[in-house]
């Protein structure tokens, strides 16, 4: 059952821009913290950006001043603005989120969308 889907990855030149979307679903109750982590081909996976219900925010340094994350309560939707990218940005871009389905409180994670940045 999927219940976190990514979009907007995709091929850019380094120096370009990219908006990631997350749209988490409805049967999701109760999410707080919502966030976005990569994983590079041979690394572990690493915080990106996180961002908490009252729009309180926290970046990992090496994108700190050049990327964005924001997110619509009401719509369960995360974004990632993604400025001057460079190629060591590219990996996949996985959603998550905290919150309560069923029986259940715990990260819900989607399935990841691929950023690549390449001359």
């Amino acid at each position: 059952q999927v219940q976190l889907v990514e979009s907007g990855g995709d091929l850019v030149q380094p120096g370009g821009s990219l908006r990631l979307t997350c749209v988490a679903s409805r049967s999701i109750f109760s999410i707080n913290l919502m966030g976005w982590y990569r994983q590079a081909p041979g690394k572990e996976r690493e915080l990106v950006a996180e961002i908490t219900t009252g729009g309180r925010t926290v970046y990992s340094d090496s994108v700190k001043g050049r990327f964005t994350v924001s997110r619509d309560n009401a719509k369960n939707t995360v974004y990632l603005l993604m400025n001057n990218l460079e190629p060591d940005d590219t990996a996949v871009y996985y959603c998550g989120a905290v919150g309560t389905s069923g029986p259940l409180r715990r990260t819900y994670w989607g399935q990841g969308t691929q950023v690549t940045v390449s001359s």
